[in-house]
């Protein structure tokens, strides 16, 4: 049998319809005397193995077998494994039609694939033919329901699948039965194959690589899976012409397939272009399909390809979690997902097997509970042990280039602490991110007390839950989620940056200025966005402080903006927690709500209490066991508005997000702030303790296209002078004069505190 991937449509389907009445005749007359040896088709076979070949080995089925009883992460991932298809096969297979996304259909045709993968790796680490008859049975009427499917009737402008409203999902599906097939193929009969493969296999990938060929060649998650599902099930199949088109792309030049995508989706560095949660989804078919080809054709040194790229990329993914593990929400993403989840478990057991041993991964293993069944997960499961010895996980600050060529801004995240009690700023200054990027050019995230203090919303999406939208994306994910006013970065003019629009966004990036993550008590990170509002520059400093006169670290952010005419400058923070004070002069409406605006996710923001304030504006809450204080420089005229998320919400799809919104109108601007943890409050215990915080105030001495000078002052006589570099020069030295004082200072930024700064005036 040729490879159906074909020039036209008309050839493909021609060549399709004769090959199932070929394959329906050869396998009914000749496979009784063929034998497992022969193939019933005509590949240009080239991947002689034993199997299974494409994620684990007979004799990594005996490695695990033996070791059970010894290494207890093994163990316990082999029972889970167990358990589950113990259960499954006391029940009745079920195949239902398809449903909604999110539905009982829809999770029961996951819930299959997840069972019938399991039962093959049991049957490799068993023996026990039970399980491979699980799978046998299962693709059984899989083979008599998948050629009565027509398209998904719930797609949803989406390119349906048959089982599944969007191909996506189907792929998912093969990926996962490739491997239960592989693992029981030698115990099939030909028979049997052969109609896996007519009623089965075949149509899903006529349905991936011709029907919508430009998926595979779609630079994007959805075309990585459809290139790991095709070229997968193409080792199983030993169809070569099939294996090179998913490498390759359908036209076998590298324009498209699995390569390109290497190429295109991860900058030098690693960092995924749609950000942590999607190349979190994205790793699985990454790393099964890379497993898939060195198993089959090491000569292709697919984990060495682009400079370890694949390494890169896992650890890119790794470094971005909080210290509890979970994903920062940046662009679509929820809030919840962590890095136990399966795409990274896959991800770091390879990457450990592949690459070699690496103290953070095994406490990434910690955090996973488990590890894959195969010759990676054995590995894990050696070197950790019982766990006793295995160091919390503790990332370094890091900055992430993003773009295919590193050029594209990135991502900085300084941290600071140990373990557990680790603080974590977060900038994002990189890519748009295509169809799940957010409008949000230097939008930070602020992470403290084991919890995001200034969060991001995520998307909009009830993910799986049927009843909302079926678990789609809402459409408030578009009208706010993706909007700028839904995170904590500057809203020019009440609009969206780049007005909202794709396109025009993934045209545009964020530039450097400057990173510092050193193992100092001052760490910080500076970005540009000049192009995402017409005439308008903006400029973000922010820093990461350690001082002894303060309990805990706190962040100074300094928003720059420059025009040559007035403009509205938002300044929204997002918090969690419990209000405790309001600036002077800011009044709750108790009687009636509007929202902040009519568009640009303004319209889904209660409006619940504003004013105005000419002074220092000072706002705190608190959240967990701890308080927080932002201080605000003063500015005459800036207005303060106290938001909620909710407005607009006719079916009640947003969930209840509170903001803090600062605005001026102005063609020069300069918002200063200092976010302040402090103090203690526990309820159960009655306790608190320092509800007011140190820092009292935030002045601008002057700011410049050379740079900007502030003055951090609060109790215990702290006093801070922060001055930041704002352009590029070849001198080492920055001087600049604001209100007749001078100040100089070499490299990027310095933060002088106050018996320093009172020593370098008396030396001049």
């Amino acid at each position: 049998m040729q490879s159906l991937v074909k020039a036209s449509p008309e050839i493909c389907m021609t060549s399709y319809i004769l090959h199932k009445v070929n394959l329906l005749i050869r396998s009914r007359i000749l496979a009784g005397f063929l034998g497992l040896g022969l193939f019933l088709c005509s590949y240009d076979s080239g991947f002689a193995k034993e199997r299974p070949s494409i994620s684990m080995s007979k004799a990594e089925g005996q490695a695990i077998r033996e070791n059970l009883d010894k290494l207890p992460l093994l163990k316990k991932s082999f029972d889970a494994y167990k358990n589950a298809v113990e259960s499954a096969m006391l029940q009745t297979i079920e195949l239902p039609p398809p449903g909604e996304a999110g539905g009982y259909a829809h999770e029961k045709h996951k819930q299959n694939y997840r069972e019938m993968q399991m039962a093959g790796v049991l049957f490799t680490i068993t023996g026990d033919e039970r399980y491979a008859d699980f799978v046998k049975r299962m693709l059984e009427q899989y083979a008599v329901m998948y050629p009565t499917l027509g398209p998904h009737p719930r797609s949803f402008k989406q390119k349906p699948g048959r089982l599944f409203h969007q191909t996506l999902n189907e792929e998912v599906w093969l990926v996962n039965v490739a491997q239960a097939y592989d693992a029981v193929y030698e115990w099939l009969t030909p028979e049997d194959r052969a109609n896996f493969e007519e009623n089965i296999f075949q149509p899903m990938i006529h349905l991936f690589s011709v029907q919508y060929a430009e998926e595979l060649d779609r630079i994007h998650n959805h075309g990585t899976w459809a290139c790991a599902a095709v070229g997968m099930i193409a080792y199983v199949l030993d169809d070569k012409e099939l294996v090179e088109k998913a490498i390759l792309g359908t036209r076998k030049n590298g324009q498209g397939g699995f390569l390109r995508q290497l190429e295109l989706l991860f900058s030098p560095d690693g960092y995924y272009m749609e950000g942590p949660y999607y190349i979190r989804y994205a790793l699985r078919p990454f790393f099964l399909f890379a497993e898939a080809i060195e198993r089959n054709e090491p000569e292709r040194k697919i984990y060495e390809y682009r400079d370890g790229i694949l390494r890169k990329a896992f650890y890119a993914t790794a470094m971005t979690v909080y210290p509890n593990g979970v994903f920062p929400a940046i662009n679509d993403a929820s809030l919840s997902m962590d890095i136990a989840d399966i795409g990274p478990t896959i991800a770091g057991n390879l990457s450990y097997y592949r690459y070699g041993a690496d103290e953070n991964l095994l406490a990434i293993a910690a955090i996973q509970d488990r590890v894959i069944l195969n010759g990676a997960g054995l590995k894990v499961a050696e070197d950790f042990g019982n766990g006793e010895n295995v160091a919390p996980l503790n990332w370094s600050s890091v900055e992430l280039r993003d773009g295919h060529d590193g050029e594209r801004g990135g991502l900085g995240i300084l941290r600071t602490g140990q373990g557990r009690e680790q603080t974590m700023l977060l900038m994002k200054y990189g890519v748009h991110g295509k169809g799940h990027g957010h409008f949000d050019k230097l939008h930070f995230i602020f992470y403290d007390q084991y919890r995001t203090v200034v969060p991001d919303y995520g998307f909009a999406r009830w993910i799986n839950m049927e009843p909302k939208f079926g678990g789609r994306y809402t459409a408030e994910n578009n009208s706010f989620a993706k909007q700028t006013i839904a995170h904590n970065t500057v809203v020019v003019d009440q609009a969206s940056q780049n007005s909202g629009k794709r396109q025009q966004a993934d045209e545009r990036w964020g530039e450097r200025h400057f990173f510092d993550g050193g193992d100092g008590d001052v760490q910080a990170v500076s970005a540009f966005a000049n192009d995402a509002y017409p005439g308008v520059d903006m400029q973000r400093t922010m820093l990461l402080v350690n001082d002894p006169l303060l309990e805990h670290p706190v962040v100074v952010d300094l928003f720059r903006l420059t025009s040559e005419s007035d403009h509205q400058y938002d300044y929204p923070l997002y918090f969690n927690g419990q209000i405790v004070t309001l600036p002077d002069g800011i009044k709750a409406h108790a009687d009636q709500l509007a929202p902040l605006g009519a568009d640009n996710g303004y319209q889904h923001i209660w409006n619940v209490g504003s004013g105005s304030s000419d002074t220092d504006i000072r706002f705190s809450w608190f959240d967990g066991n701890r308080y927080y204080s932002v201080i605000s420089a003063p500015s005459p005229g800036t207005e303060v508005f106290v938001g909620r998320t909710g407005a607009n919400d006719p079916d009640f799809n947003l969930r209840s997000q509170q903001m803090v919104m600062l605005r001026r109108n102005a063609a020069n601007h300069l918002f200063a702030s200092v976010i302040e943890p402090h103090g203690y409050f526990n309820e159960a215990r009655e306790q608190t303790r320092d509800a007011r915080s140190v820092i009292q105030s935030v002045n601008i001495e002057g700011s410049n296209e050379t740079a900007s000078v502030i003055t951090v002052r609060g109790k215990r006589d702290l006093q801070w002078q922060i001055m930041i570099r704002n352009s590029e020069t070849a001198s080492k030295k920055t001087r600049v004069v604001f209100s007749g004082k001078e100040y100089e200072w070499e490299g990027n930024y310095k933060l002088i505190r106050q018996q320093a700064a009172e020593e370098e005036m008396s030396k001049k």
